[in-house]
């Protein structure tokens, strides 16, 4: 295989691991803080580099994760086939891929303004250190929602250069959100979580109580998506989705029960990607209503 082939290959491997498609995901809860933040549309020097930072920020937390959690997973038969424990992929091309990202996201984070580069170092700390909570606190799923929470809060920083109750909010409900369904994908790993040592809700309390405590979180992200129309004038499309996500975080819950794991992977690559189009969707269209 010549030189000129294999690195495009590499490449595509390494964003694969790293699942970079699923940024798209990620992204809207981004732009809901930059919209809410601008009233309508930002300039578009900022939705570029918005972007930018978000998509490097992810792709710093998930080549980090990898490299940090490689030695477990390839001791865990669901992440053992994994490019990196699998001898696929190389230390060093982890490491490289999150290097340069974390280069690029500090560079969007100067292109925006002042406060933004003050607060990228804080972000970084939060996005990388997340996979070493779970070695000592069942809190993990917390410390995951607010690495996600930052994206809106971010985004609205980036847009106003300053910080404001209103993003704390939204903040506040992508973190409820993310931290609860992690409560239900660490399911999965119960087993191999109490035999390796490590701490989640499900390792210390149990499949169901972990399930209860997902269906906690997701209520205080429904109350929070809601709270957000009366508290910034919204107009009814806000409510239009916040009702279909409402309803689709109770199908998500319906589709997995403490005995039946089997469509997990459906409810976090299918319906949380519904779930963050609807709402960025719904709120945008309501900012001009």
């Amino acid at each position: 295989m010549s030189a000129v082939t294999a690195i495009p290959q590499k490449l595509r491997l390494i964003l694969d691991s790293i699942r970079f498609e699923h940024t798209v995901f990620a992204l809207p809860f981004a732009y809901l803080g930059m919209v809410l933040a601008a009233d309508g549309l930002p300039t578009l020097a900022q939705f570029i580099w918005i972007t930018v930072a978000m998509a490097s920020a992810r792709t710093l937390a998930m080549s980090a994760n990898r490299i940090i959690d490689r030695q477990m997973d390839a001791e865990n038969p669901r992440t053992a086939s994994r490019p990196l424990p699998a001898g696929r992929l190389k230390l060093w091309e982890m490491t490289a891929m999150s290097t340069v990202s974390l280069v690029i996201f500090l560079v969007a984070a100067t292109m925006l303004n002042t406060l933004t580069l003050v607060l990228a170092p804080v972000a970084v700390v939060v996005v990388v250190g997340y996979p070493y909570t779970k070695r000592f606190t069942w809190t993990s799923h917390f410390v995951l929602g607010w690495a996600d929470g930052i994206a809106p809060a971010g985004a609205w920083i980036a847009v106003t250069g300053s910080l404001s109750w209103e993003p704390v909010l939204m903040a506040f409900a992508v973190a409820t959100w993310i931290g609860g369904f992690d409560m239900l994908y660490s399911c999965q790993d119960r087993d191999f979580d109490v035999e390796r040592g490590l701490h989640s809700i499900p390792q210390k309390w149990g499949i169901p109580a972990a399930m209860r405590w997902s269906k906690g979180m997701h209520l205080l992200t429904v109350i929070s998506l809601l709270a957000l129309g009366p508290w910034l004038g919204l107009g009814f499309p806000h409510y239009i989705g916040w009702a279909l996500a409402a309803a689709l975080l109770i199908y998500e819950h319906r589709l997995v029960s403490p005995t039946d794991l089997t469509r997990l992977n459906m409810a976090f690559f299918n319906v949380n990607g519904y779930i963050a189009v609807i709402v960025f969707i719904f709120t945008f269209a309501s900012v001009y209503v």
